[in-house]
């Protein structure tokens, strides 16, 4: 497939979890009505980003990965032809929950889950009181637009997972997010072009938008948007996302570009695991 119209979304939220639902399904209907193939929510996509206090009331908000939630979208995915991931909160067992994305072919196949490896724990994102660390490593999955990888949000702050999924062969990596103003910006700005560039490959980085004060009072942070899409040259497909409004952005990619960028540079052919020790070293 030489082009794939790949459909990535950033929204808030709207104070209630069907709603949320419902939103995010006629974001998957509007995309492929406008020919999308590919479709990537925001993480923990059906209600607030609640890693900001400490609250056991947003366990409710766990579910298996064959749950309610992936049950629906699968079959919206087979409806619409369309793969998606779709970023969860798992429900692996009684008490035991991941920050998991599930991916879903075309055909409505749930193909496998990544659990998201890195868990911060520093002020307004008290991940580990929600989060065990992932134990599912760095699977790429074989869809009908391609070989995708996922890592979310706080993973892209660690290049060797970012290689981990170009290693096992991923040609379209997406990294769903929660990231708000701080230390972050510049971050966000060179990490994403950065590991396109590294690893050659396509980069979709959906990521939440907006106050969430409707959640959290005064606690609420503003969420900055900006979600966008990056070529395996570290360039911009088209404008990134609103910085204060949600948004659907639709970007056709050229694959085309992945085995180019990898002939031109030989990183994979020149890299030298034999000399990087330390990186694996405990």
């Amino acid at each position: 497939m030489t082009t794939v119209r790949a459909a990535i979304t950033q929204t808030t939220w709207t104070g209630d979890k069907e709603s949320m639902l419902d939103k995010h399904e006629q974001f998957a209907r509007d995309a492929a009505a406008q020919g999308a193939q590919v479709i990537c929510f925001q993480e923990l996509f059906y209600g607030p980003y609640f890693g900001i206090t400490q609250d056991k009331k947003y366990y409710d908000y766990a579910e298996p990965v064959d749950g309610p939630i992936v049950t629906r979208f699968a079959a919206l995915a087979k409806e619409l032809g369309m793969v998606m991931v779709l970023p969860i909160y798992e429900e692996q067992q009684t008490g035991v929950y991941y920050n998991t994305a599930v991916v879903v072919d075309a055909d409505g196949t749930v193909l496998g889950s990544y659990r998201k490896n890195h868990i911060p724990h520093v002020e307004k994102f008290w991940e580990k009181f929600y989060f065990r660390p992932g134990n599912l490593g760095y699977p790429v999955w074989d869809t009908a637009v391609g070989k995708i990888g996922v890592i979310i949000c706080y993973d892209r702050h660690f290049p060797e997972a970012w290689r981990e999924l170009g290693l096992n062969g991923a040609h379209l990596a997406f990294n769903p997010n929660a990231t708000k103003p701080g230390l972050s910006n510049r971050l966000w700005e060179v990490e994403g072009p950065a590991a396109a560039v590294a690893n050659g490959y396509f980069v979709l980085q959906p990521n939440r938008v907006g106050l969430e004060d409707n959640e959290y009072g005064d606690q609420a942070v503003n969420f900055y948007g900006t979600s966008n899409v990056i070529d395996p040259r570290g360039n911009f497909v088209g404008e990134r996302g609103s910085g204060e409004h949600e948004e659907l952005l639709i970007r056709d990619l050229d694959m085309n570009l992945v085995r180019e960028m990898r002939d031109d540079w030989q990183f994979y052919r020149d890299r030298r695991p034999d000399t990087y020790g330390e990186i694996s070293a405990p």
